[in-house]
């Protein structure tokens, strides 16, 4: 019997919108979020290079910091380049197994941001209440096992995700009514019930982000009561010091996050439009602000790039 001569038909892709009402601006809209793009590849890029060369930044900090300048790239270059691309070129065409692919690197790192937000938080937890501690408690080789973990969570719930949207059958016109592949955005496109996969995802998403929130939370309310047990009011301000970066960029990261998931649990009258910035915002913003923040409050970190510029300037 000879070899069939029956083609496989290649999957038809997915349609981009982009934010609907407002793809006359798509143009416009693009000028800033590439100017973030530029700004969160070039500081985050230039904080791991500057960690990496000098050895007084080898301390937990900065070691949590430089995994996170990491997550950053990784997400903002997952979603970036391909939004700029709908909105410059108009290129709304893409293939299941990309979309699939950009779903899963931004749901499983902006776990891993999560993830990196609450590591941070317990080093400033132990470093303002068990200072004496600091270095033995967080050595290098349980900094890297509190990376592996965030990596290994994030990967393992998120995974499922494309798993079980590649064995759905899709209906229609496969039309994203979004500026990326959000998972929401895409299951709706399925012609069967997916209840059970939209419970999983909303429950996964809850879990990690309440837990984290919570625990963050929780060492906060701590470091608090150290700072107001210490002696002198000079103490109490250099100790809430060492915190305000990381107080910044979470208060920006779970704004946002929040917003994105009660809209998607309960506000179904919010304009798609609100939406989709929304969401946009929550993926742009923290890989564009952290390497900023992190740069002008990190004294160290802003005089090794300062020292970096004048010996070049010379």
């Amino acid at each position: 019997m000879g070899p069939s001569n029956k083609s496989q038909p290649s999957p038809v892709p997915f349609l981009l919108v982009g934010i609907p009402g407002l793809e006359h601006l798509h143009v416009w809209i693009g000028i800033p979020f590439c100017s973030m793009y530029v700004v969160a590849v070039v500081g985050n890029v230039t904080i791991l290079a500057v960690v990496r060369a000098e050895r007084s930044l080898h301390e937990p900090m900065c070691l949590f910091l430089c995994m996170l300048s990491a997550t950053d790239l990784v997400l903002s270059t997952a979603t970036l380049p391909r939004m700029l691309c709908l909105f410059w070129l108009g290129a709304r065409a893409i293939a299941l197994d990309a979309c699939l692919a950009q779903m899963f690197f931004i749901h499983s790192f902006t776990a891993l941001e999560s993830g990196f937000f609450l590591a941070m938080a317990v080093d400033r937890y132990v470093a303002i209440c068990h200072p004496l501690r600091h270095t033995t408690m967080l050595t290098p080789a349980r900094i890297a096992l509190m990376g592996v973990v965030v990596v290994v969570r994030g990967v393992a719930f998120f995974s499922p995700h494309p798993i079980l949207l590649k064995q759905l059958p899709y209906c229609g016109t496969r039309m994203i009514a979004h500026t990326y592949c959000e998972f929401m955005a895409v299951v709706k496109l399925a012609c069967v019930d997916t209840g059970a996969t939209k419970r999983y995802s909303l429950s996964v998403a809850s879990v990690i982000g309440s837990c984290d929130g919570f625990f963050i939370a929780v060492s906060y309310v701590f470091i608090l009561r150290a700072v107001f047990r210490l002696p002198s009011r000079e103490a109490s301000l250099k100790a809430l010091g060492t915190c305000g970066s990381h107080v910044c960029v979470i208060l920006v990261f779970y704004t946002t996050a929040v917003f994105t998931f009660l809209t998607h649990r309960f506000g179904h009258s919010v304009a798609p439009r609100i939406h989709i910035l929304i969401a946009n915002m929550y993926l742009l913003v923290p890989p564009f602000l952290n390497p900023i923040v992190y740069g002008i409050r990190t004294k160290k970190i802003r005089d090794h790039v300062f020292s970096s510029l004048r010996v070049k300037a010379t």
